[in-house]
């Protein structure tokens, strides 16, 4: 059986007791016992008798798809929250012509329970009410958190050879550029966090060379 290997951060290799070609199509069972049908790509490392390969999901479903529907599902719930929240203002309004009047409760009276219930039940409503909407505040929030995470390239996607590829690039020409003069040092920290950027940008690409090509 064909199992997922956590490799680096986003990154999922398919762990197999048996080895496959470069295109192969396998099953890879997630720990919950789901099958995804994945494609291979290169074989990363072997221990103990395993063949550890990267991957990608024959259904196309990857970090930015999984992003995508976070975003939908929030917004749904965003949808239903709004939905709850003028059905709440709707019901606290039961008797707004009724408490509109302005009259006193009057104690003793057979319409001081009816008069009570409908102040408690408007103040109740419209607490819900403010509860919901709230709550489809936070939702519609973190959908557009997710939504900016909708293209967010990494090293899990074949896509991210050609981007930190760009990232390097850019990287080196800002490092020469600062030992140059071409560009101003801000601090006397600069050159070296450039330096750090380069390094990281190298380090990333040639993961994802090594992933993917």
């Amino acid at each position: 059986m064909n199992t997922y290997y956590k490799f680096c951060p986003n990154v999922f290799l398919a762990k197999c007791d048996a080895m496959h070609e470069k295109g192969d199509v396998i099953e890879v069972t997630t720990k919950y016992g789901k099958e995804n049908e994945s494609i291979v790509f290169n074989l990363i490392f072997e221990r103990d008798g395993f063949y550890y390969y990267s991957i990608v999901r024959t259904d196309g479903f990857n970090v930015q798809e999984w992003a995508k529907r976070k975003a939908e599902r929030r917004l749904d719930w965003a949808t239903s929250a709004d939905k709850k929240s003028g059905e709440y203002v709707e019901k606290s309004n039961k008797d707004r012509d009724f408490l509109s009047l302005g009259e006193p409760i009057k104690v003793g009276h057979h319409s001081e329970r009816r008069h009570r219930k409908a102040i408690e039940d408007a103040w109740n409503n419209m607490g819900k009410s403010i509860e919901f909407d709230e709550k489809a505040r936070e939702h519609e929030r973190i959908a557009q958190y997710w939504e900016s995470k909708a293209n967010t390239i990494n090293l899990s996607i074949p896509e991210s050879v050609d981007y930190y590829e760009h990232k390097l690039e850019v990287a080196k020409e800002y490092h020469e550029g600062l030992k140059s003069g071409k560009y101003p040092r801000e601090h006397s920290y600069s050159l070296t966090y450039a330096k750090k950027a380069v390094n990281e940008a190298q380090k990333n690409f040639e993961l994802a060379k090594k992933l993917w090509l």
